[in-house]
């Protein structure tokens, strides 16, 4: 009799309890469906107090014990993601910390730029983009290439990885190796082992071409502003003719340190804008006489699709200036700003801010940036054709090949290429160039490859030919450029409306 009491007054105060939790679910349904006529802070407070709740009948109710961290961090991840911005994302305690490597300007890993969307479907898998690699890096060596997708990594498929495992896997101790499958193009697949090294964060390395100060900014850190007067004082030194920017593959960084190297070319007006819904997010960098270091000085800026975020911001500004004349390849397209959060638990959130406009009030978010004159740096190698790229690769034939024949000179390498080239139908510059990388392994690397960049060449020309001026006189600026490109489309629209009438 006990026994049936006590079991109908658990029945009766577990329905009360379901009761309770009914009720208050529909009141809080009713909350919402009033949710027209109530302010968003209302709402908002609302929003916390039922986000509270969930979280503590989670915690005390739920089947199986749960860690309070995996529901504190399932939540702030399932915030971002809702955003479906790709920039706006949770850090925890590692990617903070790989954050702060970065910053600081040393980490163990494998040297790549990369990105990653947050939403992936069977049709469209969310693979892991190679932004850029950073020159003398594992992955660098390993002949990455930016464009390229990492499908798996370790044997496992990055498309259900999360940015933060993707890191995880990449970095870590050094010596270890991290195998990656590599996809490149539509069809062609292969595996690299990358060994994890200590990757500084490089900023600027520079040197003369003849007459011609050349300057490639890796990355924009807090150094890259000390690097640049290094070189431009070099290059003043050196009495030169004229400058060359190699914003190639360089995946960007500190928005100030792109906006202060302008300044060292801009003498008025606006560098880069930032527009925010907040005003106080909003803010405009203009240029200042006091800070410019290089006047009447003819500039060529390298880009292509590895240059993005604050590459895109100096680029941008000399372009709309009409200071530079762009060679190469359009550029990536990010122009969002974003600011990181610490939180209380060494992990943090980072999150887009704002959208940042070049001096013509332009926006190259998921647009980029057109070159002047655009120049392909290697032909498109059908899927044969990059097999046999591969294959090279991986059987190491130009390794071993170096290694048997030690000192080999500028002779010994074009004649090797045209041995190869009898095995692999390959370009022969191209040959050439993998021959010398693999040369220069064990000496100092060199600055840049005039046998194998016409990029770089096709800048040199345009220097050396004297009509700099009257060039980037007729060039223009990004504004116009969107402005024609949407009157264009709105052209065919209208045409395409026409034909179906």
């Amino acid at each position: 009799m006990e026994n049936h009491s006590s079991n109908k007054i658990k029945f009766f105060k577990a329905s009360a309890f379901a009761l309770c939790f009914f009720i208050s679910g529909f009141f809080v349904s009713k909350c919402y469906a009033q949710s027209d006529s109530r302010s968003k802070q209302e709402l908002s407070s609302e929003y916390i107090r039922t986000f509270a709740q969930i979280f503590y009948t989670l915690q005390n109710r739920y089947v199986e014990e749960v860690d309070p961290e995996i529901l504190y961090k399932g939540a702030l991840k399932g915030m971002m993601d809702s955003l479906g911005d790709p920039y706006t994302v949770y850090l925890d305690v590692q990617d903070m910390r790989s954050l702060n490597d970065t910053t600081e300007g040393a980490f163990y890993g494998v040297g790549l730029s990369i990105s990653k969307r947050n939403n992936s479907t069977p049709e469209n898998p969310a693979y892991v983009d190679v932004v850029a690699p950073i020159q003398g890096t594992p992955g660098f060596k390993a002949g990455i290439q930016a464009g390229d997708k990492l499908i798996e990594i370790n044997g496992e498929p990055t498309p259900e990885m999360s940015m933060e495992t993707v890191l995880s896997k990449l970095r870590g101790p050094k010596g270890e190796g991290v195998e990656v499958t590599v996809l490149r193009g539509k069809s062609v697949t292969f595996k690299r082992t990358l060994i994890r090294d200590l990757i500084e964060v490089p900023t600027v390395e520079y040197g003369m071409i003849g007459d011609y100060g050349y300057m490639k900014l890796i990355q924009f850190t807090p150094e890259t502003v000390l690097r640049v007067q290094d070189a431009i004082d070099s290059f003043v030194q050196k009495k030169y003719k004229g400058l060359i920017i190699d914003l190639r593959n360089n995946p960007g960084g500190l928005l100030d340190s792109a906006a202060k190297i302008a300044d060292k070319f801009i003498d008025a007006g606006p560098i880069v804008s930032t527009k925010s819904r907040l005003p106080y997010e909003s803010r405009s960098i203009n240029a200042s006489k006091e800070t410019t270091m290089v006047k009447d000085i003819p500039i060529v800026v390298l880009i292509n699709r590895g240059s993005a975020s604050a590459s895109e911001i100096l680029s941008g500004a000399l372009k709309d200036n009409h200071l530079a004349y762009l060679v190469g390849e359009r550029t990536y397209g990010k122009g969002s700003v974003q600011q990181v959060m610490p939180l209380n638990h060494d992990d943090g959130v980072k999150i887009t801010m704002a959208r940042y406009y070049t001096p013509s009030d332009t926006n190259i978010d998921k647009i980029g940036i057109p070159p002047d004159k655009e120049v392909a740096l290697s032909p498109q190698y059908t899927d044969e054709q990059t097999k046999a790229l591969i294959k090279l690769s991986e059987e190491e034939t130009i390794r071993k090949y170096v290694e048997a024949h030690p000192n080999m000179g500028e002779n010994e390498i074009a004649n090797y290429a045209t041995v190869l080239q009898k095995d692999f139908d390959l370009d022969l510059r191209l040959l050439r160039r993998l021959i010398r990388i693999e040369v220069g392994r064990t000496k100092e690397p060199q600055l840049y490859d005039l046998d194998f960049d016409v990029q770089l060449n096709a800048a040199l020309e345009i220097l050396r030919e004297g009509k700099f001026k009257k060039l980037v006189k007729s060039t223009k600026t990004l504004k116009e450029l969107q402005e024609e490109a949407e009157a264009a489309e709105a052209r065919s629209e209208k045409d395409s409306a026409k034909k179906q009438d």
